[in-house]
């Protein structure tokens, strides 16, 4: 069964979730920010790894959240996989290349957005992801 929409949302599986950023990454061109957001465990690192198989990266793609950043090779250009979750302070940012990170010809895919505040660049794709309250093993994703 295809992903189904709802109230905005679509509603979908793990592994629809999984299809889902394999085609969103290999439609993906670089220089593209992909702001991340949702609860722990909602599927952000899942979703991640998606985007970055369908965008060319062979090698596994695992959680920055204590690395902060990971760097991969693809066809395209260099993707970077950033984990702001323990970023407690906008200013933090430059310590991790923030800036010549989002500027670069790069695939930029970030979890926890919210915690580079004013300096997410303003042309970022945003995607939510939340569970889905009526069954645990879905989850709702927003887009755009």
């Amino acid at each position: 069964m295809p992903p189904r929409a709802t109230r905005g949302h679509l509603v979908m599986s793990e592994q629809e979730l999984i299809a889902w950023g394999e085609r969103l990454g290999a439609d993906s061109r670089p220089r593209l920010v992909i702001a991340l957001t949702g609860e722990l465990g909602a599927g952000k690192t899942t979703l991640a790894q998606a985007i970055c198989r369908g965008y060319g990266v062979t090698t596994p793609v695992t959680s920055p959240t204590y690395a902060l950043v990971h760097e991969y090779a693809a066809p395209h250009s260099p993707v970077f996989h950033i984990d702001l979750y323990r970023i407690e302070r906008v200013e933090d940012l430059e310590q991790i290349g923030w800036s010549d990170i989002v500027a670069s010809n790069a695939l930029v895919i970030v979890e926890w957005p919210e915690h580079a505040g004013d300096l997410l660049p303003a042309d970022h794709l945003p995607i939510a992801l939340d569970y889905d309250p009526e069954r645990a093993d879905r989850r709702l994703l927003l887009a755009g």
